[in-house]
Formats: structure tokens, C-alpha cells, sequence
């Protein structure tokens, strides 16, 4: 039994080294680049549709506008900032020159924001007082509608104050109703008409009716270039030449938030 040879086991195959882990990004220079194009890729997508949502939404829906003058005072005061509604009356599509359906149209007593027709650049804000064929006329400094006197508690007028005539109203000759001669019209800012508002366009009235820029003067608005009506006043404050910081300090809290009407 000895001198049998002994069978021997088939020798293990010599064990293979461990597979080094695989790290992601092993090359620690490239890593940081990559992560930080990442970041700013995100950060101009997320830009990009903050301007444009800002933009449809200026376009479309609402605008914020700033009161320059004192036209308004009694509803609007200089240093108030209004979000203006541009769907009420049709938003304009810009670069198509149409205008979105209306959810109505303008009407007698409304607040609107305009393009000023004698230059459509500058934004104007007046009292809506005259739709297209109403006849108006002033006396004395109370408006009268189509023969009818008018309430509007919303007006601020100076008694007895100076009542200025000149050429700038002039233009209401082409407009005075047929029974008035044209040659001997001479109109005032409290005294004028009575002028037929012609198709397609609206006259305006600032509230301040003794220190205001309007229709009496410059004449009627087309109908294509009023933008909107404004919907409440969400900021405001006291100007004041000498104070730097006045839109700090000169806050009106208690308009914040006040609706116009």
C-alpha cells in the first residue's frame, strides 16, 4: 500500500490581485470645473425664464406705473406707485399691433392710464369723463354730460380761483356742437364746449381739475392708445427735495394696498 503512488489535488489557481473601486471623478482637477458649469447652467436657465415670465406678465397682465404730478390729487397723490390692469381693456401683443379680446370696455367715471397723444411715449393717468358721441361742456367748473350736470365727489376745484383762457383751446372750434359759431368761441379751462367726442376715442379729466394737463387742452384720446386701468397703489411715499433718503423715511403706510376709484 506504501508503494502506491499518492494522488495529489489539482493545485488552486494562484489568487488575482483586488480590483481597485472605481471612484467617480478620480481626476480631483476636472471635478470642480464641471460642477461649477453645472451650477451657472442652472442658474441662467432659472434667469432666463424669470425675465421671460416677467415680461408676458408685463405685457399681458399687470404694470407698474409711478404718479409724477399732482393732476389726480384727491385719488392719486405724487410719490404713488400703481399696478395697472392691462387685460381689462385688451392688452396690446407686442410687435403685432393687435390687442388681446377686452373683459370689457372703458367706461364713464374710469381711471385710466394712456399713451399722451402728442407723444405716445410718455404714460399719462386721467378720469375717463367722455365716451364717443357724449356731448360735454363745462360751466363754471361743473362738467355737464349730455345735458345733464354731473356729481363727482371725486373732483377737486378751487373756488373762485383764476380761470385762464388761451390758444391752447383753440382746437375745441372743430368740435363745438353746430348751434355754436365757431368765430366767437372763446373757451376757458372752467368754462368751455359743449363739444361732441368724435368716434373712436375718449376725453379726460384729471381730478384736480385747477392743475391738470388734459383734454381741455391737448384734446381727445384714441381709443388704440389707452393701456389700462389701475388697479390699487402699492407704494407710496412723501417726496421731499431735501431729504435723500425720502422713499425710506416718507412712507405712506396707510395707501399701501388702497384700491382706486
Amino acid at each position: 500500500m506504501d508503494d502506491q503512488p499518492q494522488i495529489s489535488e489539482r493545485p488552486e489557481p494562484p489568487a488575482t490581485p483586488a480590483e481597485a473601486p472605481v471612484v467617480p471623478y478620480a481626476n480631483t482637477k476636472h471635478r470642480p470645473r464641471f460642477a461649477e458649469l453645472r451650477v451657472v447652467w442652472e442658474w441662467a436657465k432659472s434667469v432666463q425664464l424669470a425675465i421671460i415670465l416677467f415680461l408676458v406678465v408685463r405685457a399681458f397682465l399687470v404694470e407698474a406705473f409711478k404718479i409724477p404730478s399732482g393732476s389726480m390729487e384727491g385719488t392719486l397723490l405724487v410719490g404713488d406707485f400703481l399696478l395697472v390692469n392691462k387685460m381689462v381693456y385688451g392688452a396690446e401683443v407686442p410687435f403685432v399691433g393687435a390687442s388681446l379680446p377686452a373683459i370689457r370696455e372703458p367706461a364713464r367715471g374710469d381711471v385710466v392710464v394712456f399713451q399722451w397723444p402728442e407723444d405716445p411715449a410718455k404714460n399719462f393717468v386721467k378720469r375717463l369723463v367722455g365716451l364717443p358721441l357724449d356731448t360735454l361742456e363745462m360751466r363754471d367748473g361743473v362738467l355737464w354730460r349730455n345735458g345733464f350736470e354731473q356729481n363727482e365727489p371725486y373732483a377737486q376745484r378751487t373756488p373762485m380761483s383764476f380761470d385762464p383762457a388761451g390758444d391752447e383751446f383753440r382746437w375745441q372750434r372743430d368740435f363745438v356742437v353746430s348751434t355754436v359759431d365757431p368765430c366767437g368761441y372763446n373757451p376757458s379751462r372752467n368754462d368751455w364746449g359743449p363739444l361732441v367726442v368724435p368716434t373712436d376715442h375718449y376725453f379726460v379729466l384729471g381730478d384736480n381739475r385747477d392743475n391738470s394737463l388734459d383734454s381741455r387742452y391737448w384734446g381727445f384720446v384714441p381709443d388704440s392708445l389707452v393701456r389700462g386701468s389701475p388697479i390699487f397703489v402699492y407704494y407710496s411715499y412723501a417726496p421731499d427735495s431735501g431729504k435723500s433718503l425720502d422713499w425710506i423715511t416718507r412712507v405712506r403706510w396707510q395707501r399701501l394696498g388702497e384700491l382706486i376709484r
